[in-house]
């Protein structure tokens, strides 16, 4: 009975890291760069508006960032649980 709450806490944290993380790409992706475009065109980076940077490299950079986040964090969360390679 132990063994199956430990199963089910480590799979619970496992998917609340990944809905994090897919919050932040999309808020990043779509709400950065689609959405709060408008609000955001006053501040600009290397001659264009953060809106237009952040849909055509800021969603990319956050992804890449997002990955190494998420394999550091899952590393941390498998010594936890006791299910490190």
């Amino acid at each position: 009975m132990a063994d199956k709450t430990s199963s089910n806490a480590y799979w619970k944290a496992n998917v609340r890291l990944i809905q994090i993380c897919l919050v932040i790409w999309a808020l990043a992706s779509f709400g950065f760069g689609i959405i709060f475009r408008p609000m955001l065109m006053g501040i600009r980076i290397g001659g264009a508006d953060i809106g237009f940077w952040f849909a055509q490299q800021g969603s990319i950079l956050v992804f890449l960032v997002l990955i190494f986040f998420y394999a550091w964090r899952m590393n941390k969360l498998d010594r936890e649980h006791g299910v490190e390679e």
